[in-house]
């Protein structure tokens, strides 16, 4: 998986590419630790995610809470393979998904 970050003043983008899975979680869950600090709006760019495993929705269900006490997060540009996943867990209704 790459994981592409832009930081535009207090709103921080993380763009995925490939498939978020138990390999590939520690990954992303290190670069936000270190990242959300000085963030008040999250933005998740899926446009090129295949695929994301229950360790991947781990990691977005801490960083939506912790953004949540901080002002937001946003899924964007989720594919019918990733959408059907947030469907089935009930992460739709979570998530603010655009």
């Amino acid at each position: 998986m790459t994981i592409n970050k832009n930081q535009n003043g207090s709103t921080l983008t993380i763009a995925l590419e490939g498939r978020l899975d138990t390999t590939t979680a520690p990954q992303l869950e290190q670069e936000l630790k270190g990242s959300l600090d000085a963030a008040t709006e999250l933005i998740m760019d899926f446009s090129k995610l295949d695929y994301i495993s229950s360790a991947g929705l781990r990691v977005l269900l801490s960083a939506h809470k912790t953004m949540s006490k901080k002002g937001g997060m946003r899924v964007t540009n989720v594919n019918e393979v990733v959408n059907e996943v947030f469907e089935v867990t009930g992460f739709s209704d979570i998530l603010t998904i655009m």
